[in-house]
């Protein structure tokens, strides 16, 4: 295999790799790095000896992963405040399968949050099998197990995806007429449209990482959420610049002071449209990524 062709194998499994990396990491950075060091692999390895090279790229990648999420452990546990993963642009697109809603709903920050609760594996095994489609067998040599002991991971992490309902398709419409009353709150003051599509239990997180101002912890109930709306995000959100832009697979917004991005917001709604949760991203180290090409 010529070296024009070896890299062209590659570059046709990146996008998937880099899609595989973000939902097991959480972060586009470190993803970046997992499909880097794949690629370095790629580059060491003998072609005329791997049989099926998309899924030798996807082992190699996925055990990357593994290694860099047991790396992260400790990192996670002294985070300062609420660790949010770090948001991606995606492209836009209205789910028309079940199939795409798993693409889409897998990229969510709802869907990536719960993912933190899995095992390593088990977040590696549920991703290769219901939202990359890979057979048990694939996903045994993979992670160096049985079929069988592929198939528990897959089932208790289907477990916990079900109790947490995080899968649901909301119209986008009703996600733009969200994000249209949120700015028009901001900016005129008047609440009351704001407050009516919000869900009772909402919960607001906000992912500061120390390094700029946030909410120390989840605000939950509507009260406590609009307060901190109303009396925190309203005098200093009113004077950025708003962009409305597809994050995690869905709408989200930007906003910018002086071109740099100081803000980012995505929500979840429940399945009657109501939104259950916002998440701010704050932390200036997870804001740096945002133009960059959307993930698929």
């Amino acid at each position: 295999m010529t070296l024009q062709a070896h890299t062209a194998v590659f570059e046709s499994n990146r996008p998937r790799l880099l899609g595989l990396a973000y939902r097991m990491l959480g972060s586009r950075a470190d993803a970046e790095d997992a499909v880097q060091d794949t690629f370095l692999k790629w580059q060491q390895a003998d072609q005329g000896t791997i049989e099926n090279m998309g899924g030798w790229l996807t082992a190699i990648c996925t055990n990357r992963c593994i290694d860099m999420l047991r790396a992260s452990h400790r990192a996670r546990v002294d985070y300062v405040g609420t660790w949010l993963p770090e948001p991606t642009p995606t492209s836009p697109f209205t789910p028309e399968t079940e199939r795409d809603l798993m693409l889409s709903s897998s990229l969510t920050t709802a869907f990536l949050l719960m993912l933190e609760r899995l095992t390593p594996k088990e977040r590696a095994a549920y991703l290769l099998h219901d939202i990359f489609e890979q057979d048990y067998a694939e996903i045994a040599a993979t992670l160096a197990m049985d079929e069988a002991a592929c198939r528990k991971l897959v089932s208790r992490a289907r477990e916990h995806i079900q109790q947490t309902k995080v899968r649901h398709a909301t119209a986008r419409e009703q996600q733009d007429k969200l994000l249209a009353t949120f700015q028009d709150a901001v900016e005129t003051g008047s609440t009351e449209r704001l407050a009516a599509l919000l869900s009772d239990d909402i919960a607001l997180h906000a992912d500061g990482g120390g390094k700029a101002t946030a909410a120390s912890r989840v605000l939950t109930g509507k009260k406590e959420v609009m307060q901190f709306i109303e009396r925190v995000l309203m005098p200093h959100y009113r004077q950025y610049d708003w962009t409305f832009t597809d994050l995690n697979g869905g709408p989200g917004l930007v906003l910018r002071h002086n071109n740099v991005a100081v803000v980012s917001m995505s929500f979840a709604t429940d399945t009657d449209g109501r939104t259950t949760d916002i998440y701010v991203m704050r932390n200036p180290d997870k804001l740096g990524r945002l133009d960059i090409t959307p993930l698929q």
